[in-house]
């Protein structure tokens, strides 16, 4: 789900195990990545799972840190992470997206060893690529709400709009 160029590569952990089983990102009913995506402004209408071609229509594009499937992140250690980081930093300097949003404070911070990461964007950059951690959508973060998470969503669409690159 990556092309050269995109405005927005959307980074989630890894897939779980309903996204291992069907092939699609997010593809457990209580993620909320897509109604996420859809509220923040990001797509015209809710995608479903098996739709995450149509993403490539707006710019978009998904991939994961971690590639082994698992039925929660925390099931993956520290290497996975890293590694992960260093094939995620070598795909984004050669698409060369616009933004690449990592979706999981928790894993930008182990993958990119950056242990104060916040949510928002991020001073470095890939490349000429700005990086942007937005909250994880799995129904087990409970620390933001759906609108919280559009909020933020709607704070990086807007900076990807607007043709912004951060200083």
């Amino acid at each position: 789900m990556v092309a050269d160029g995109l405005r927005v590569l959307f980074c989630g952990i890894n897939p779980g195990l309903m996204s291992a089983a069907t092939g699609h990102h997010f593809a457990r009913p209580g993620n909320r990545f897509w109604p996420v995506l859809h509220s923040s402004g990001f797509t015209p209408r809710q995608l479903r799972p098996d739709e995450e071609r149509e993403l490539l229509t707006y710019g978009l594009g998904i991939t994961n840190v971690v590639q082994r499937a698992s039925a929660r992140a925390d099931e993956l250690d520290a290497e996975e992470y890293r590694s992960g980081g260093r094939l995620l930093a070598g795909k984004v300097r050669k698409l060369r997206p616009r933004w690449l949003a990592v979706v999981g404070v928790t894993a930008y911070r182990v993958a990119f060893e950056d242990k104060k990461a916040q949510v928002g964007p991020q001073q470095w950059r890939i490349g000429d690529t700005r990086v942007w951690v937005l909250p994880n959508p799995s129904g087990l973060n409970a620390h933001w709400t759906p609108q919280m998470m559009a909020e933020e969503f709607g704070r990086l669409r807007e900076a990807a709009e607007s043709g912004e690159t951060g200083g």
